[in-house]
């Protein structure tokens, strides 16, 4: 079943959605540090690396679905919380045109738990409504990818549709009661990374493991005003976009409390606190180690491994979709649209 990918970055989303039988035949994605990434990972896959504000529906494949996550700085708690107000916040605007003028047979778009802020209801409650407008039935959840086989706690809300002919409403899966921690994906290369050069640029071939490479530097005063060690028995932090603020390996013990806001190494143990690398932080977001991050800076990769949507969390959801198209005969509708396309 043939699906574009919109706001692609790494491609997280998109192997998940490939594992579920999938195949991304067009895919967009406008931040140049990005696309060799991308296009090395995904060579079957036709990158458009235009804006999606300059791309006319036009020149968009036609498609059985359309996933993606629009950028979430703007709606992120960590960020400038403009949702709506900000131009990337505004891009949903360009997903929903493109679901008015392509009409795919369902959509799934994914952004921050920040959305849910009570300063962003009106504009969520807005684009819920301008979903449902563009022909789709809408179901809308939070879920936490630790429930779906991510070793990390990560919250994200996700929108996804079916049109209205098709008169099925997608159900979210439960999750699961068996969950992994970070000794279940990091235990085995926890004396293998190395740190990064000067400046944090890339050890490149030097990696045996490729990206096993962390950055070096301070921590600021808000990374040290709270713990950021979990134990191996733990999930990891969420992991986030900056190197800087990566969580510390699990090696080390938990930071120690001052004060209020202020907590420190563990003296006798400070040769243990070093940041996650980015390699580590690609596995707990569940990138397979054949997933290799491009980027001369590894705080470019810890960026890409960041913002990435996890790809489990992906593949569950997106194996719940291919069993209800399935159960509507639609693969002989992707069939025709592959004949008529050649």
């Amino acid at each position: 079943m043939n699906i574009i990918s919109l706001f692609s970055g790494a491609g997280g989303l998109d192997l998940g959605f490939e594992k579920a039988g999938f195949n991304t035949i067009w895919a967009n994605e406008y931040d140049k540090d990005i696309w060799e990434t991308y296009e090395k990972n995904f060579p079957h896959t036709k990158l458009d690396r235009r804006s999606i504000t300059k791309i006319p529906s036009s020149e968009v494949p036609e498609t059985l679905g359309i996933i993606g996550g629009p950028p979430c700085q703007s709606w992120s708690e960590a960020g400038s919380l403009r949702g709506i107000d900000d131009h990337r916040g505004q891009l949903f605007f360009d997903f929903i045109r493109l679901l008015k003028d392509k009409k795919p047979l369902f959509f799934l778009a994914e952004n921050v738990s920040g959305m849910l802020a009570s300063r962003h209801s009106a504009a969520l409650e807005n684009i819920k409504t301008l979903f449902k407008e563009a022909g789709y039935t809408l179901s809308f959840k939070m879920l936490n990818a630790h429930d779906f086989k991510v070793p990390q706690d990560r919250k994200r809300i996700f929108f996804i549709g079916y049109r209205e002919d098709l008169n099925m409403k997608f159900e979210f899966p439960t999750g699961f009661d068996k969950k992994r921690y970070l000794k279940d994906v990091i235990w085995d290369i926890k004396d293998t990374a190395l740190p990064a050069k000067e400046k944090n640029y890339t050890n490149g071939d030097l990696c045996k493991l490729a990206n096993h490479e962390y950055a070096i530097g301070t921590f600021s005063s808000m990374y040290m005003s709270r713990n950021r060690v979990r134990a191996w028995d733990e999930p990891s932090f969420t992991i986030q976009a900056g190197g800087r603020h990566a969580p510390i390996h699990p090696q080390a013990p938990k930071m120690e409390f001052v004060e209020q806001n202020k907590r420190i190494f563990v003296t006798e143990k400070k040769y243990l606190y070093r940041r996650l690398s980015v390699r580590e932080c690609a596995r707990i977001q569940t990138f397979p180690d054949t997933h290799k991050f491009y980027y001369k800076n590894v705080m470019a990769g810890y960026k890409m491994v960041g913002n990435a949507v996890p790809s489990y969390l992906g593949y569950y959801l997106a194996q719940k979709i291919m069993e209800d198209m399935k159960s509507l005969g639609l693969a002989d509708e992707n069939n025709k649209m592959i004949k008529a396309a050649s």
